[in-house]
């Protein structure tokens, strides 16, 4: 007979959570996983960093609005985790998130100055920026 559970997040030691050692590596104040917490659903416990230092929001998304509800919830009064607030999408092919701190750049092509906002360090900005310049410089060579 085969048991289901209701999808129901729960905390979990931020070393538990898959993303643990990848978000970890790319942040420039690691001291900021001291208080973070992993948050569990479907079995993945994915990584949540509060805010600090650098760092000045966060965010998780979702599949499921209830899921959403019910980690805000969860994150509500943790230390790090100020200005909780949900955003729902409104397609249905796009996820919800669950969102702290400060409000993220407008600019959702501007990948440096969102790197710098989610506290991540130089190195790990440039690394992600990088694909995109040189993607960039390709396609501007081709057209000239």
């Amino acid at each position: 007979m085969t048991v289901i559970r209701p999808l129901i997040p729960r905390l979990v030691p931020a070393r538990l959570a898959y993303d643990f050692e990848y978000i970890g590596s790319r942040l420039a104040d690691p001291s900021l996983l001291d208080h973070a917490v992993a948050v569990c659903v479907h079995r993945a416990p994915l990584l949540a960093v509060p805010v600090g230092g650098a760092r000045r929001g966060g965010f998780m998304s979702f599949d499921l609005l209830i899921l959403a509800e019910e980690t805000r919830g969860l994150l509500e009064g943790l230390p790090g985790f100020p200005d909780l607030r949900l955003r729902p999408s409104p397609y249905r092919d796009t996820c919800h998130l669950v969102e702290w701190g400060g409000r993220p750049p407008a600019c959702d092509y501007d990948d440096a100055a969102r790197g710098r906002f989610y506290g991540y360090s130089k190195a790990a900005v440039r690394a992600a920026c990088q694909p995109a310049r040189s993607a960039a410089a390709a396609d501007h060579s081709h057209r000239s």
